[in-house]
């Protein structure tokens, strides 16, 4: 059980220390990520009761349909509404960049709780493959909400409404696609998804950069 728990953990812990250790400027204390990082972890017993609900009423039955609002919907809205009402409001940002290290915990508490629940149903056998794709796409998209919400925090104030906006409606859309390439490709799935991982990781390392300048 320690091995099991140890390993569904273990790269959601890994993942954070990264984006935490790639700031490059003096930020957050260390309670305030860990605390974003219990709030996402206790999201994911409310998320899984609503989405077994959803399927045993069958309420998503086209695949796009539970890719986009099922999954990706519901898991962006409820992690992008507490994010902004439980530490965006309420957290001062000393740069856009504490938006990503605060939506990458928070997804991470989030991808962690979920892959100890999964890896208990399934099996240590399938760790790594979920610290490479479900892990790690939590996390990226983590850092897309953040980094929205971070320049919603620190930019012009008459754009807010626009990066509060692309906050939740970017990761939905990325969050979307991957679990549409998962559902509707069985197939030499692994030619698909690789490389949007890739270029998930690309778009994501691109606004950590972006974060990480300084503003005008």
């Amino acid at each position: 059980m320690i091995a099991l728990v140890t390993a569904a953990l273990a790269p959601g812990i890994a993942l954070l220390s990264y984006f935490y250790l790639r700031n490059e400027y003096e930020s957050r204390t260390f309670t305030q990520v860990l605390r974003a990082f219990i709030i996402g972890a206790l999201l994911v017993f409310p998320i899984m009761v609503l989405q077994y609900a959803l399927e045993a009423e069958s309420i998503f039955e086209a695949e796009w349909l539970h890719a986009f609002v099922g999954v990706a919907g519901l898991e962006e809205f409820f992690k992008w509404f507490l994010l902004y009402f439980a530490i965006y409001r309420f957290v001062l940002f000393q740069s856009r960049y504490d938006g990503i290290i605060y939506g990458v915990a928070l997804s991470l508490g989030f991808a962690s709780a979920e892959n100890v629940m999964y890896l208990m149903a399934l099996g240590i056998d399938s760790a790594i493959g979920r610290a490479f794709l479900p892990v790690s796409s939590h996390a990226l998209f983590g850092v897309v909400m953040g980094y929205y919400m971070g320049c919603a925090k620190k930019s012009d104030p008459n754009n807010f409404k626009l990066w509060i906006s692309l906050s939740l409606v970017v990761p939905i859309i990325l969050h979307g696609v991957y679990d549409l390439i998962l559902l509707t490709i069985h197939e030499n799935v692994m030619f698909i998804i690789v490389p949007f991982m890739f270029f998930l990781w690309w778009f994501a390392l691109s606004r950590t950069k972006k974060a990480n300048e300084k503003m005008a």
